[in-house]
């Protein structure tokens, strides 16, 4: 009787004692869960800041996309003041404004007809990143 009375006593304690053996285990598993986001976050911070005033649309077109193809009569408004997306979260987003390039084979100097972009376009602002909800079109 007294053996089974201490075999009934131990179980809680053994019971509560194996499980807190286990939660460092799973505290390591979220701190490493934690630090993959972090390091994910990092770099697209780095390569979203990589981008620059006086680099060209091409090379924004790297790291970012555009939201959807705008209608002939928006690109005419936009082309040159646009948001773009983040490739790698559609959370992250920038907007830019281009100075557009020459054509030498229109034979002109600046964007005919309105709104047409080029990968050669300069960018001349870009904003800080911001976060926000995708849009659908």
């Amino acid at each position: 009787m007294t053996r089974r009375l201490l075999v009934f006593s131990l179980l809680p304690v053994i019971a509560v004692g194996g499980s807190a053996s286990f939660r460092p285990a799973q505290s390591a598993a979220v701190d490493m869960n934690a630090q993959s986001h972090e390091a994910w976050l990092a770099g697209i911070l780095q390569r979203v800041d990589s981008i620059k005033p006086g680099m060209t649309r091409a090379d924004l077109l790297k790291v970012f996309r555009t939201n959807g193809q705008p209608s002939p009569e928006m690109l005419a408004l936009t082309g040159l003041r646009r948001t773009f997306i983040s490739r790698d979260c559609p959370y992250f987003k920038v907007d830019v404004e281009f100075e557009p390039v020459a054509h030498p084979e229109w034979g002109i100097s600046t964007i005919e007809p309105p709104g047409l972009e080029d990968s050669r376009d300069i960018i001349l602002k870009i904003s800080k990143p911001y976060v926000q909800l995708p849009v659908a079109n």
